[in-house]
């Protein structure tokens, strides 16, 4: 028996996790959650997620749901892998601040840029700042090697990098050279290739 199953749709922020499992390497399961059909606010579901929503891993008896906390824990729970930072090194730290930023400010600051609102919020009063100084950060990061922690990929190249791909495709993002290299590095990795094709060939069978 599979420990691992990954609750999972297309498109959605699940395809971040399914990327994670395909870098861990270990044998895991789809459980697909129809959307349109609304299985995510089915009961049997909610048991699981209460939020109603994906992504959720159920991992042997543990249950996880959000996509940075899922990808966190799993990069924790094999750390063969070599996706993690562990506990008692000093770049713990920094690599938890990216798998927190992520969600946090790089999402946030791109979806506000798909969906303006009607008028402009004190800049104190938004996370994450602004999304210049957002990506400001990440670029700074990038310079120090290929990923945010240098020349290890970790989860949290998973995480930032989800996050970014999402505002490149819809071109939420700027023009910026750092950035655009960085998503360029991480389409080239066999286990994100893995999962477009993947989750690819799920949307074709769902249409």
């Amino acid at each position: 028996m599979v420990a691992l199953t990954l609750y999972h749709a297309v498109p959605s922020r699940s395809s971040s996790v399914r990327w994670m499992l395909e870098e861990l390497g270990e044998p895991y399961e789809i459980e697909l959650i129809a959307l349109s059909k609304g299985d995510q606010r089915s009961e049997a579901y909610k048991a699981i997620n209460p939020m109603g929503k994906v992504p959720a891993l159920r991992h042997g008896d543990a249950v996880v749901s959000e996509a940075a906390a899922i990808c966190t824990y799993l990069a924790d729970a094999f750390p063969g892998a070599n996706l993690n930072i562990p506990i008692g090194d000093p770049l713990r730290g920094p690599y938890l601040k990216w798998l927190f930023f992520g969600p946090s400010c790089i999402e946030a600051a791109i979806l506000d840029r798909a969906m303006p609102r009607k008028e402009e919020p004190r800049r104190g009063v938004l996370g994450y700042g602004d999304i210049g100084t957002v990506l400001d950060v990440v670029s700074g990061a990038l310079k120090g090697g290929p990923y945010l922690m240098g020349q290890q990929f970790t989860a949290a190249d998973v995480v930032v990098g989800s996050a970014l791909r999402f505002g490149a495709t819809f071109k939420l993002l700027p023009d910026l050279p750092e950035i655009a290299a960085y998503i360029a590095r991480l389409q080239e990795r066999p286990a994100l290739q893995r999962t477009v094709t993947l989750d690819g060939e799920l949307a074709a069978a769902a249409s």
